[in-house]
């Protein structure tokens, strides 16, 4: 018996044509059991993933994303601001998928479709900023500049490694910035080269070692970098600041709250989940257990 009645799978228009006939063709006949009715859906332009999931995620029972980071964040999107959300599936289909890795997804595209079926119904909160919706982190400064110097032919021949390269080439040039915070009630300021708020447990792939992260406890992290010198940053990274003690030296800051407010000197760009959505201020407020999505995590809640 079907576990759901009506289902909609969303997939990036932009990937090619014969990888994602291949990947359809991996994924579909694992989840038609689970599925009465299932809907297919194709992106056909930027944002077309947020009006897809606005127009047919009211009426469906689960919402299936194949898709990398930018094609989940843009669902998030459409899915969020409804009244009655569908439960989430996530297929990784991108570069990095950095959420799927913070949800313990398979990054085997049959062996995640295969959760659809015996997953667990884990409750995840969403950030919402400023008038926009996000699952895994918003930067300001290093990781904004990093993400904007990544250079299209490096990203399509490198994958990953081209996050590397811009990381290298930005720590040369990054200027510190001035910054104000206010994190549930508490007001901080300085100077910093990086802001980083983060849901997820991963940025580019790479799992930040700290390890109280939750996507389900009603907060986010945030992390003030006040150096770009990449022997103190490995140091700093080395350090778990969530778990009480400080940063070497005084130059890694951490607080974590439900209402965030961020402000800097001159207006600086905010990248949300891996692209530039925002400019400073941002005011975030997490959405405590707002979305439903299907995990080999259990819940903990």
């Amino acid at each position: 018996m079907a576990k759901f009645k009506r289902a909609v799978l969303i997939y990036n228009g932009n990937a090619g044509q014969k990888d994602i006939r291949k990947t359809l063709g991996e994924c579909i006949p694992v989840i038609s059991p689970a599925i009465e009715e299932l809907l297919l859906l194709k992106t056909e332009w930027p944002g077309h993933a947020r009006e897809l999931c606005a127009k047919y995620g009211k009426s469906a029972d689960l919402v299936i994303i194949l898709g990398g980071d930018g094609t989940v964040h843009e669902c998030i999107n459409g899915l969020s601001s409804l009244e009655k959300r569908p439960i989430l599936a996530i297929l990784p289909g991108g570069t990095c998928n950095d959420f799927t890795r913070t949800l313990g997804i398979p990054q085997d595209i049959r062996k995640a479709a295969e959760e659809i079926n015996g997953g667990n119904l884990v409750p995840i909160d969403v950030m919402k900023i400023n008038s926009r919706f996000a699952l895994n982190f918003l930067g300001v400064g290093l990781v904004t500049e990093a993400s904007n110097n990544i250079k299209e032919t490096e990203k399509a021949l490198l994958g990953k490694v081209s996050y590397y390269l811009s990381a290298i080439r930005t720590m040369r040039e990054m200027e510190p910035f001035r910054y104000k915070i206010d994190c549930d009630g508490e007001q901080f300021e300085g100077e910093a080269v990086m802001v980083l708020v983060a849901n997820g447990r991963f940025i580019g792939t790479n799992q930040l070692p700290f390890q109280n992260i939750e996507v389900d406890d009603g907060k986010v992290n945030v992390f003030v970098i006040k150096n770009t010198n990449l022997a103190l940053i490995r140091e700093l990274l080395a350090t778990d600041v969530t778990m009480g003690s400080g940063g070497p030296g005084n130059e890694l800051f951490h607080c974590s709250g439900k209402e965030i407010a961020i402000q800097t000197e001159e207006s600086m760009g905010a990248d949300t989940d891996g692209e530039v959505y925002h400019e400073t201020p941002v005011a975030i407020t997490v959405l405590k257990h707002h979305l439903l999505v299907i995990s080999p995590l259990k819940n903990n809640a």
